[in-house]
This record gives C-alpha cells, sequence and structure tokens, in this order.
C-alpha cells in the first residue's frame, strides 16, 4: 500500500489503479484501516470503478462515513447503485439521520423505495437481513429458456445457486438449482425438474432461529416470504455467518456480565466500555450483600469455631466454578439446538450423576488434605468436606437448570452464566456450610 500512496502522490493514477487492482477487494479494504483520512479517500478515488463498491461492501464503518462525506453526489451514487441492496441497507442502519437522507436522495426511485421497505422491518428479523437481488423462474419455462433469463438477468444478482419458481404475483411454488438446469435437457420444462418441498422462512422470523436452520440443514441461501407465500427476498450464507458471529459475540458479552456491543474493542471509547460493565457489576455487588448477610447469621458459629472461616473461600469458589462448568456446557448446547426445553429432566439427571463422581473425588481429596497434612480435627474436616460434597452437587444441577428456565422465560440463557451463577452458589453454600457446622460440631 505504501507503493500505492507512492504512485499516487506522483500522479501515476494508471499505475496506482493496475497496483490494486491486482489485489483482492477484501485485502483492500482491510489495508483502508491503516489509512489516515486523507489517505483513505485519495487511495479510494483511484480505485477502479468495477470493484470500487465491492471493496466499500468490507470497509469498516468508519472509513465508509469518510469516504460518503467526502465523495460528490454523482459519487455517492454510482457506489449505492453498485451495492447489493443487503449490504445497502446494512449499511445505510449505522449511518446518522442527516448521512442516510443524502444517501437516499443519490438512489434512483425504485431503489429507494425497496431500501425504505426493508429498513422498516424489526432489527435482528428476516426481513432486515435479505436481499431481493435472486433468479425468479417460471414454471411453463424450457429450461433452455431459464438458462438464457439467467444469463441476462443473473449478472445483478446477490447468487445464481439457486433459482425461484414463482408465478405471476410472486407466490413461490418451488426452487432449483443451477447445476440441475445445467444437467437437464433444454426442451425440459422447469416444473418437471423443480422441488416443491423446500426450506423457507417468513419475513418476520428471527435472525438466530433462521442461522440455525442454515447449520442444520446445510444452507447456502434461503427464500424469504410474506404471510400471503410471496416470495420477497432470499438470505445468502455470506449474510448467516456475520449473524452466527454477532450471536456468539453477544453470548460471550452476556456471559461475562457486560452489555452486548456490536462495536470493536480498541476503537471502543472508555467511557462507553465502563457503562457497558457498570450496570451488571452494580447488579452482582448488591446481590452479593446476601451474602454478608448470611454471615452475619451465623456469627455465633464463627465465633465458637474461627477456623471455620478458613474455608469458606475454596467451597465458595468451588461451588461457583463447578456451576459455570454445567451453565457454560448447557448455554452452548442451547445455542446449538443440541438441548431444548423439553430436556431439562435428562439434564437435571446428568448433572446429578456427574456431579456426584465430581463431588466424591474433591470432597476425598480435600478430607485427606486437611485432616492427615493440616490436622484439622476430624469434626470439623468431615463438615468442611460434606459441605463441599452438597454444594457442587447444588451448584452442578442449578448450573444445568437456570440456562433452560431462561429459555423457557424467553430470556437469554447466556445471562445465566458464570457471574450471576455464582452469585446464586456462594449464598447456598454459605447457608450449607453454617447449617452443617452447627449441626455435626453441636454448635
Amino acid at each position: 500500500m505504501e507503493q500505492v500512496l507512492q504512485l499516487i502522490e506522483e500522479k501515476k493514477f494508471i499505475e496506482a489503479r493496475q497496483e490494486l487492482n491486482r489485489k483482492n477487494v477484501v485485502d483492500i479494504a482491510m489495508l483502508f484501516e491503516e489509512m489516515s483520512k486523507e489517505n483513505v479517500v485519495k487511495v479510494f478515488r483511484v480505485l477502479p470503478k468495477d470493484i470500487a463498491a465491492d471493496v466499500f461492501a468490507y470497509m469498516e464503518h468508519e472509513q465508509r462515513v469518510i469516504i460518503i462525506d467526502s465523495l460528490t453526489d454523482k459519487e455517492v451514487s454510482h457506489i449505492i447503485n453498485d451495492l447489493f441492496i443487503d449490504d445497502t441497507v446494512d449499511f445505510l442502519e449505522e449511518l446518522p439521520a442527516n448521512v442516510v437522507k443524502r444517501v437516499l436522495k443519490n438512489t434512483d426511485e425504485d431503489t429507494r423505495k425497496i431500501i425504505n421497505q426493508l429498513l422498516k422491518y424489526p432489527e435482528g428479523s428476516a426481513g432486515s437481513i435479505m436481499t431481493i437481488e435472486y433468479v425468479n423462474l417460471k414454471k411453463e419455462m424450457t429450461v433452455e429458456e431459464a438458462l438464457k433469463h439467467i444469463k441476462k438477468t443473473g449478472i445483478d444478482k446477490e447468487t445464481i445457486n439457486t433459482c425461484y419458481v414463482t408465478s405471476e404475483n410472486r407466490e413461490l411454488h418451488g426452487i432449483t438449482s443451477i447445476r440441475k438446469l445445467i444437467l437437464s435437457d433444454a426442451d425440459v420444462f422447469i416444473k418437471d425438474i423443480m422441488k416443491t418441498e423446500f426450506i423457507y422462512v417468513h419475513t418476520l422470523d428471527d435472525q438466530e432461529e433462521i442461522a440455525e436452520l442454515f447449520k442444520k440443514y446445510d444452507l447456502l441461501s434461503v427464500p424469504v416470504t410474506d404471510n400471503e407465500q410471496k416470495l420477497v427476498g432470499i438470505i445468502t450464507i455470506d449474510d448467516i455467518v456475520d449473524i452466527i458471529d454477532q450471536e456468539n459475540t453477544e453470548d460471550f458479552q452476556k456471559m461475562a456480565a457486560m452489555t452486548p456491543s456490536d462495536e470493536e474493542y480498541l476503537k471502543t471509547g472508555i467511557w462507553t466500555l465502563a457503562k457497558h460493565r457498570i450496570v451488571w457489576l452494580l447488579v452482582l455487588m448488591i446481590s452479593a450483600t446476601f451474602t454478608g448477610n448470611i454471615i452475619k447469621r451465623f456469627e455465633d458459629v464463627l465465633q465458637s469455631v474461627v477456623l471455620l472461616a478458613a474455608f469458606i473461600p475454596m467451597i465458595m469458589d468451588t461451588g461457583g466454578n463447578a456451576g459455570s462448568q454445567s451453565s457454560t456446557l448447557i448455554i452452548r448446547g442451547l445455542a446449538l439446538g443440541e438441548i431444548t426445553l423439553k430436556d431439562m429432566l435428562k439434564v437435571i439427571f446428568k448433572e446429578f450423576k456427574v456431579s456426584f463422581m465430581v463431588g466424591s473425588a474433591l470432597a476425598v481429596v480435600n478430607f485427606i488434605r486437611i485432616y492427615y497434612f493440616e490436622r484439622t480435627s476430624f469434626h470439623i474436616s468431615l463438615t468442611v468436606c460434606i459441605t463441599l460434597f452438597c454444594t457442587i452437587v447444588m451448584a452442578k444441577v442449578l448450573g444445568g437448570i437456570l440456562p433452560i428456565v431462561a429459555k423457557k422465560l424467553k430470556l437469554d440463557p447466556a445471562i445465566m452464566a458464570g457471574p450471576l451463577i455464582t452469585t446464586v452458589v456462594d449464598a447456598i453454600a454459605l447457608i450449607l456450610y453454617f447449617t452443617m457446622a452447627a449441626w455435626f460440631l453441636g454448635l
């Protein structure tokens, strides 16, 4: 890129354009991230027109805004009209209202109507991520006529791998692949080779559920219909990959007790990062006061046997870790569709058996450590180890149940991850510990 910038400075624009033309559009878009604002505009203006829109589609939001602000209305029109509709909609959703107005002003009337319609769909719905650039055929066509139609109209479509068979009023009757068309005889009718059983989604279906369909059926694209079964668009695999990445990132952030954000870490301001974290930290901090109240309630037990306090961190930490292990596995299983709401009893039974084995092993090892090596009294050692066993069983069962309960209540299971599970387990573990101590030690 330094070579390209040097050629531009020397006003050797043809050589710079040739150099850029040799590179992949994704690589060019990544190179823009390292440039200054002035160089972003300079290099973009040099890009060959046939790849400028493709590069623009892969660029970061900040660079896109710089370019839109720096180009003439005619140049903006050229880029937007060359972008696929779904890429245009994704871009516009991130822009301030005044910039959106300018962009829409420089698109043709038909494109503007389509963009406005797509922008009205709820965020995260099939309608908001679909594209209307698909190949549609009629079932009365022959294979020869269909191939001619694809050659004529397919150049501007998002994909031609799958073609959609519709009626005059856009009702979806079937699908067929380009492979099927190429391998069929020229005089065969489309109605004789199309599939009438296929996967489709509705405009208001959730994007996460659609991503699960893509994973389950290994789809490359899926048609989107309205309530009258009319084809209004398609969703392609490249959009689904972005959604899967977005949903996974959101789950990780929720599991770490943070407000989800689409912004990159290094490009996010300190105040924004703090704002996303402080709410959950406040909730967890206040909820942790229950732990303090439990210790105060059993203060007489602690005063009688001060040594009991030394084992509190170990019991609480082990319980929290055990619960986090289970909740992480269940949350991931729910996200992948491997676990459903009806599997709750299976999860409880399985986690109970696992926790019994894990709890027994840890309790035995811990008893040997504190009784034989640390020379702690038998009754205190027994109290600590039985409490540890019960805490692990309780933590793992709770870690398995709570994400499923959250799913049933229409909440994101990811909120039931580490921090929240640990807070709940800590409180229950302390009650168990002091109750056991009072019973075993006769306090």
